[in-house]
């Protein structure tokens, strides 16, 4: 599908959608169109890119089939007032506003527009991201396909009815962070051990990125590949009974249903 790509607020996410394209092939840097709201990041952006970039939002929307709007949840519905009689069942739309729900999405564009809801996390930004996409009422399979090869091309993406996108936003929106703080604490580990800290931070952040490759590459339980470390009478059972001493597991458990309560009263507020 050599659909054209408007993108509306070319930020953090939005440049790494238009680098992953690129560099999947999936558009050329002429069939790119993006739209920033200062005069000084366009005229960055389309000197570093490459790419044809406004300040208009009504150029991108006008010229793209598909519009993928990045731009903070705040701003939504003030963008969407501004093109939405641009829309219709020609244009594919494809938000990336967390907490930003399909009904309030397309109710604010013509009847008939084929809108996605997404999720993706700050990894989109390394090639290495997660992405939820959520479909509208009106999205038909080749353009939800389409949509899913977009963020694919950035990382992972998988399809989730709407309901769970709450979760979603608990778990890998927010996620990052917390696996954060675990490679912070398992670097402070080595620290106290002697370790410099530089040396300490290389060995936990790869053994995390090592660990989770590990999940998707084998398909595997993560309780199977953890006892497959875990020999009788070995070191690593010491170091597991800490954490469950500790409620790592729980408190795990915890941060993710707490960010997704947190998600929905946002998004409860924004309707």
């Amino acid at each position: 599908m050599a659909a054209k790509i408007g993108v509306i607020g070319a930020g953090k996410i939005g440049e790494a959608l238009v680098e992953g394209v690129l560099a999947k092939g999936l558009a050329q840097s002429g069939e790119l169109i993006l739209s920033v709201r200062s005069e000084q990041h366009r005229s960055a952006l389309e000197a570093r890119r490459g790419i044809r970039t406004f300040c208009d939002n009504r150029i991108v929307v006008a010229e793209a089939d598909t519009i993928i709007l990045a731009v903070k949840p705040k701003d939504v519905v003030d963008v969407l007032d501004g093109i939405a009689d641009l829309l219709g069942p020609s244009k594919l739309l494809i938000s990336t506003a967390a907490g930003v729900p399909l009904e309030l999405l397309e109710a604010k564009v013509p009847a008939g527009t084929p809108v996605v809801r997404t999720m993706p996390n700050m990894a989109v930004a390394i090639g290495q991201g997660m992405t939820a996409l959520a479909p509208g009422r009106h999205v038909p399979p080749e353009r939800l396909a389409w949509a899913t090869e977009i963020f694919r091309a950035c990382g992972r993406a998988i399809v989730v009815a709407e309901e769970h996108m709450d979760a979603v936003t608990g778990l890998s929106g927010s996620g990052p962070a917390y696996v954060y703080i675990i490679i912070e604490s398992l670097a402070d580990g080595g620290v106290k051990l002697g370790l410099p800290r530089d040396v300490a931070t290389e060995l936990a952040a790869q053994t995390v990125l090592g660990a989770a490759a590990n999940v998707l590459a084998t398909g595997e339980h993560p309780a199977k590949l953890k006892d497959q470390v875990t020999t009788p009478a070995g070191v690593t059972i010491d170091g597991i009974l800490e954490l469950e001493e500790g409620r790592l597991r729980v408190t795990l458990i915890k941060a993710v249903v707490k960010a997704a309560e947190r998600a929905r009263a946002l998004l409860h507020k924004a309707r």
